[in-house]
């Protein structure tokens, strides 16, 4: 019996197939746009998810504090408030399971004929740890070579390709600012930031030759900034303000007057960014089904025109012995049809079409099973909720009303 009602209402919608071709279109479109959207979403979330991983676990940055010149309030930073002492003080803390200074500067690098400026930072050994930083070749540099301005230098892959192309730098000789630099090792790939910057495109330094022999410094042993890795995401908040507690104590601050410093919760803004992204990504998707429901709106509107077309033939299956039942599941077949048929093809559309915006843009995107059942799933419930109404509206007219009916 189901059998022979499919054949009658896949030969309905033949006889009419422009018609069912627009119905159709409304749920090919709202999967297909659903799919993309969340596509698009993911690739957006994994691709935060990768800048927020390289840039370490459970971190904190300490900067030094602000001046006020001439009525004019500098930035934090703007004084050298911060010291490697105050790094070494902090590494003590309970909460913390590594700190490293840092004294950043721009510096030309220069290596046979090729030449390339970039950022340097000046920095301990434990910088990598503190940032998750792997070595791709070579060795990192140790605590003797800070303790003795040693000019070796770690580089960034940005780095080795504009400066070396396809050469090994291991144990070559680069210039950085006219003074000779040992290459100690490579940096693993880190890709770009949450603020889009190439964190590749860097070169590591003892701190104490950023200090002594590269960019100098107001006192001695003053740096720019401080990062620090707590124990773990629990211990974040104690070791917050233990690193405050210390810091004013080391810094002679008196009760009631500003810090000379900041302490920012890098993990805490990153964690943000990536919850603004899943919502956006959710917004995507919700705006995108709005389409579903237009199209389960049409396969309405046009069941509903069905209806009124066949009304005799309602009539005249009634009058032989078909039960209200019977037209029921008719009419309501023809929606599933259509609501099946129309997912099918918004599935493939909008995995072809977020294949298309990667190759176009460049921007990753993520088809996932999950996101594909959903769209699926939520279009073929709209199309059969919608197609119910005209099905049961069939379903209850009178014979004798159907066959008059002109």
């Amino acid at each position: 019996m189901i059998g022979a009602m499919l054949s009658e209402a896949w030969q309905a919608m033949h006889a009419n197939r422009m018609r069912t071709f627009l119905t159709m279109l409304g749920m090919v479109i709202g999967v297909g746009a659903v799919i993309m959207m969340l596509a698009i979403g993911q690739g957006v979330q994994q691709k935060v998810a990768a800048s927020i991983a390289s840039m370490g676990s459970n971190l904190f940055i300490i900067l030094s504090g602000s001046t006020t010149s001439g009525g004019a309030r500098m930035g934090s930073g703007a004084v050298p408030t911060l010291t490697v002492s105050d790094a070494q003080a902090l590494e003590e803390l309970p909460g913390i399971a590594a700190v490293a200074p840092a004294q950043p500067g721009t510096a030309q690098l220069v290596y046979g004929p090729n030449n390339w400026s970039t950022q340097v930072y000046g920095t301990t050994p434990s910088y990598l740890t503190v940032r998750d930083w792997t070595m791709a070749s070579g060795a990192n540099f140790t605590d003797s070579d800070v303790r003795s301005a040693t000019r070796v230098a770690l580089l960034g892959q940005t780095v080795v390709q504009n400066l070396f192309g396809s050469e090994d730098p291991i144990g070559k000789t680069i210039r950085i600012k006219n003074s000779p630099y040992v290459v100690l090792g490579v940096l693993g790939a880190k890709g770009q930031s949450l603020d889009g910057r190439d964190q590749d495109d860097t070169v590591i330094v003892p701190v104490t030759t950023a200090q002594r022999k590269l960019f100098g410094s107001q006192f001695a042993g003053s740096v720019r900034f401080i990062m620090a890795q707590a124990v773990s995401a629990d211990a974040m908040p104690a070791a917050e303000k233990a690193m405050n507690e210390l810091l004013r104590q080391r810094h002679h601050i008196r009760n009631g007057e500003d810090d000379d410093f900041s302490v920012r919760n890098l993990t805490a803004m990153a964690n943000t960014a990536a919850e603004t992204t899943q919502v956006l990504s959710l917004m995507l998707g919700a705006i995108a089904s709005i389409s579903l429901l237009v199209g389960g709106i049409g396969i309405m509107n046009i069941m509903l025109v069905s209806v009124t077309e066949r009304t005799r033939e309602i009539g005249i299956r009634m009058a032989i012995g078909a039960c209200g039942r019977d037209v029921l599941l008719q009419f309501l077949l023809e929606a599933i049809i259509i609501s099946i048929i129309g997912c099918f093809i918004g599935v493939l559309l909008g995995i072809g079409g977020a294949l298309v915006v990667e190759k176009v843009t460049g921007l990753g995107v993520v088809v996932t099973v999950m996101s594909i059942v959903l769209a699926f799933s939520v279009a073929a419930a709209v199309g059969i909720f919608f197609g119910w109404y005209p099905a049961r509206k069939a379903s209850r007219l009178k014979p004798i009303d159907a066959l008059r009916f002109q």
